[in-house]
Parts: structure tokens; C-alpha cells; sequence
């Protein structure tokens, strides 16, 4: 017998529209998820190549410092809401060790130390529940914004003052990469004013002409974000490594203990494919002994730790600096 015309038979099988529509919404919905994901962890937004800067005058205001010392802190050791002139956000944040000895030997009309506050997080992507943290992305937009805001506010207020940029981990990213922009002519201030700039544990460390010079041993590797180049997932985008520090290459060092995977990771070892595991050997490296020891990591047979190398060198800077005319 044949099957009746508008029965809902086929082949003697049974269509179930409803079954295809509920697929259908199952994808979208998953799609809209995806979508929510990657806009609420948030894009990497960093500022852009700064305007030519203009003529520089024959003295500045008397209430300028001859030197600012920009310090950037890593994750965790920092807040959106710390006072920059007296950061209390982490009191064994390790940039402390280098602020505090700078603050101590210098007064305030050679000096400016100002340590850049900012969320300092990086948020587990796949944590369930959400740990509560601000993604990498929006934690280091943030940072690099407030950064380069204080150099545009000091460089226009005091256009004679010159600069020593330091920073450890995410901050020591920040750093280069404000470096980076600086030293081929397009960051916030002129590249002859920038007097040095020290990276500790570079999340974006790579060795060849135009990059940083290594202080101590060098170790294998390079950093992590030059492994992951690429790899964007909801939050996190790895950049890669820098295209190199133009002018400021010379003045441009960096520290890196062996087995910290922030700044040495193998090339080989995290395969892209594996997106995910390789997020988290990321993520969980920010809290590794090896990452967390540089303010007794030594970089010299001398015993010369990381933190005390890094002082020592901005110290020396700024006593030898130039006296800009105050009116």
C-alpha cells in the first residue's frame, strides 16, 4: 500500500523537523556563548604609535624631577588602585626591591619613582566557576595604558626628564613592549631620553639583532608568548616576540633564570594544536618557585641577585644623568 500524501512519512521514516530546529538553536546557542566568552574576557587594546613629539624647551619647571623611574610590577603584585608613589597593593611585590633602594638614595627632585598600578591579573580561561581574576588581555591593556599615560602626563609637563623603565613578568611585557615602541619611534617619549630599561622574566624574551641584551647566564628557550604566537583563546592573546628595541637595543636588558617557563620556554614543547594545556602551563607558571625566587636569583659569581643588579644599574643611571635647567 502506498504511503498518503502530507502523512509525515518518507521512506517510511517519520520527519521530525522539531529535532533539526533544536539543533539548530543548540549551535547558536553555543556560537553566542563562544561569542559572550571572548567579549567579556576582552581584546588586547594597547595604545598606538604616539604624535611627533615637539620642540623641547631650554628648562622645565622647577618642580620637575631630572629622572623618572617607571617600575612595572608582575602579576598579582599590584592593583588598579595602589598609590604609584607608595604601592602597598603587595608588600613582597619584587619590584619593591628595586623601587625602595632607588627611593632611599635619591631625593625627589633627582628622582620620580613611580611604580605603575594596575590589575595585575591573569584569569584561568577555562576555570569553572570563572576565578574572579580579569583576563591577561584586559589585565595587560590596562597596564600598558596606565604606563604610557604617565610618560605622555611627565614628558609633556617636563620635557627635560629623562627615564629608566624596569619591570618584572606581565609588567616585564609591558615594559618591552613600550620599549619596543619607543626605540623605533613611535612611544610616548623620545628614544634619547629613555637612559635604560631592564626586563625580569619577559614573558616575550628572544634572542637575535635588535633584541635585549641577556645579564647573567643565558638560559634555552625563549619567552612563552613567542612559543604560543598566535594562539588567541577568550582572554588571552599570545603576540610573539618583539620586532626589536631600534634605538634603545643598547640600553635594553634582560634577566631570565633557567627553568622559569615564562621567559624560557622550549619552542617545541607547547605545540599550538594543543591550545589548551599549553594556556595552562602558562598560567600555572606565573606561580612557580623558580619564577617567584629572582630577588635571590644571582646573575654573577659574585652572588649579585636579580633585584640587586637591577637597583645597582638604576642607581648608576640616574647619578650620571643629566641636570636639566629649571626655570
Amino acid at each position: 500500500m502506498s504511503a498518503r500524501r502530507g502523512s509525515g512519512y518518507a521512506g517510511g521514516r517519520r520527519r521530525r523537523p522539531g529535532c533539526l530546529m533544536l539543533l539548530i538553536l543548540a549551535v547558536l546557542g553555543i556560537v553566542i556563548v563562544l561569542l559572550l566568552w571572548y567579549l567579556l574576557a576582552g581584546r588586547l587594546n594597547v595604545p598606538g604609535p604616539q604624535p611627533t613629539k615637539p620642540p623641547r624647551p631650554n628648562s622645565q619647571p622647577a618642580s620637575c624631577p631630572d629622572v623618572q623611574l617607571l617600575a612595572i610590577p608582575g602579576t598579582w603584585e599590584s592593583s588598579s588602585t595602589d598609590d604609584p608613589h607608595n604601592p602597598t597593593a603587595n608588600p613582597a611585590s619584587l619590584m619593591l626591591n628595586v623601587t625602595k633602594p632607588v627611593r632611599a638614595k635619591f631625593p625627589e627632585s633627582r628622582v620620580d619613582v613611580y611604580t605603575v598600578p594596575y590589575v595585575a591579573q591573569f584569569s584561568n580561561p577555562i576555570a569553572f566557576p570563572p576565578d574572579g581574576q580579569q583576563s591577561y588581555n584586559n589585565s595587560r591593556s590596562e597596564g600598558t595604558q596606565r604606563a604610557t599615560d604617565e610618560l605622555t602626563r611627565m614628558s609633556k609637563q617636563c620635557p627635560l626628564t629623562n627615564y629608566v623603565i624596569a619591570g618584572f613578568s606581565q609588567g616585564a611585557v609591558i615594559a618591552g613592549d613600550i620599549a619596543e615602541q619607543i626605540g623605533n619611534g613611535s612611544g610616548p617619549v623620545s628614544a634619547d631620553q629613555v637612559l635604560g630599561v631592564t626586563l625580569i622574566a619577559d614573558g616575550r624574551r628572544a634572542g637575535g639583532p635588535g633584541q635585549a641584551t641577556e645579564i647573567g647566564q643565558t638560559p634555552d628557550g625563549v619567552g612563552a608568548e613567542v612559543t604560543l604566537k598566535g594562539i588567541s583563546v577568550p582572554g588571552i592573546t599570545m603576540t610573539g616576540p618583539r620586532s626589536g628595541f631600534g634605538e634603545l637595543a643598547g640600553r635594553t636588558f634582560t634577566i631570565c633564570a633557567p627553568g622559569d617557563l615564562i621567559c624560557t620556554a622550549p619552542p617545541d614543547a607547547m605545540n599550538p594544536v594543543n591550545m589548551i594545556p599549553s594556556l595552562l602551563k602558562l598560567v600555572n607558571a606565573a606561580g612557580n618557585p623558580v619564577h617567584s625566587l629572582y630577588n635571590s636569583f644571582a646573575v654573577d659569581q659574585d652572588g649579585t641577585t636579580a633585584t640587586h643588579w637591577t637597583a645597582g644599574w638604576a642607581e648608576g643611571l640616574i647619578a650620571n644623568a643629566p641636570h636639566p635647567p629649571h626655570a
